[in-house]
């Protein structure tokens, strides 16, 4: 009885001490569209588990379709042995047409769900794999958003010319300040742009809303005549939009001083170079805490574990993951992938 009353008053001294756990530093959360993108996840849940040091045993929850819980059971059943949750997140009706919808709107619900239970909530793609300690992903007090620029300028407005007619009706819908926009450079220093701002990998404070504003800044985008008529008429408008969203919804709502650049070594973008044309080769692992990998391993040419240089453990395990395979259907809200897997280039 004296033990029971004492716990009693615990209770009512530090409330929640025996009811609740204290929120965790970080919750890791992913989207996947497709099987395709499923099976991926699991590789990124698999290399948190193993290379994510002190955030080994943080949450992982990934999004996915409502339709894909029932269609891919057995895939979905996986995830439980890895101590990470599928859950469910469906994009609007209206929003549908436009590539990655539902990876936007996966990342507010995401948000919403970590609030009061995470200190950071950090949003990965699915072709993500993490290879050492993500440290710096635990912002420091004075951040609200951990970021990566882009790999490349793609649809980016460059700095010293005035923006396009696109990029123009975006700061104008989103009420963009001007005095928000500073010079940043691409991760392989194609060119210095306004600033764009990575969406596959963002480190954020949940109550602060950031994922939340991104869901909004997409809608008004999308649905605005002027946006879709320039989407209709440049495809790579449409796909990156997501993208152009996030951008501008961060210079909107997130002063610069509470933004935090991540170092190099995160969202690393592996064999770039291969894909895309980059300058220099990406294809060295030393020091680098996470990669992205695109569409590398869907055309890998068979000896691309013997190139790639840095850790033995971390080449091995990889090489174990990414053995060449084909087969695998593209999936309905991925990048343009298609081009690379025929050997082109992205325009």
């Amino acid at each position: 009885m004296r033990n029971l009353l004492l716990i009693l008053a615990m209770i009512v001294i530090v409330p929640g001490t025996c009811l609740a756990a204290a929120a965790r530093p970080v919750v890791f959360a992913s989207y996947a569209g497709d099987a395709e993108q499923l099976r991926h996840t699991l590789v990124l849940v698999e290399s948190i588990r193993t290379f994510g040091g002190r955030f080994a045993e943080a949450p992982v929850r990934i999004y996915v379709p409502s339709s894909l819980l029932k269609t891919q059971a057995k895939l979905v059943k996986r995830f439980a042995p890895l101590d990470a949750e599928v859950r469910p997140s469906d994009a609007p009706a209206d929003a549908r047409a436009f590539p990655f919808s539902g990876k936007v709107f996966a990342a507010a619900r995401a948000e919403k769900e970590a609030k009061g239970g995470a200190s950071i909530l950090v949003w990965m793609d699915e072709d993500t794999v993490v290879l050492a300690e993500p440290g710096e992903l635990a912002l420091a007090k004075s951040a609200n958003l951990g970021y990566r620029p882009v790999m490349h300028r793609n649809i980016g407005s460059l700095h010293s010319e005035k923006p396009d007619a696109f990029w123009s009706r975006v700061y104008e819908r989103l009420a963009v300040p001007e005095t928000a926009v500073f010079p940043m450079k691409t991760v392989t220093g194609d060119a210095t742009v306004r600033p764009y701002f990575n969406a596959g990998l963002l480190a954020v404070r949940p109550e602060h809303g950031i994922m939340k504003r991104w869901s909004e800044a997409f809608a008004t985008l999308y649905l605005d005549p002027a946006i879709v008529d320039m989407c209709g008429k440049d495809q790579r408008l449409g796909v990156f939009l997501h993208q152009a969203a996030l951008s501008a919804s961060i210079l909107r709502w997130v002063p610069r001083g509470e933004m935090a650049p991540l170092p190099e070594a995160y969202n690393y973008p592996l064999f770039f170079k291969e894909m895309y044309g980059a300058d220099k080769p990406y294809d060295s692992l030393d020091g680098v805490v996470t990669i992205r990998y695109d569409v590398f391993f869907k055309n890998a040419p068979p000896d691309w574990s013997k190139k790639l240089k840095g850790p033995e453990k971390n080449v091995s395990w990889l090489a174990q993951r990414f053995e060449p395979a084909g087969g695998e259907k593209k999936g309905a809200d991925t990048k343009l992938r298609y081009k690379f897997r025929s050997g082109g280039k992205p325009s």
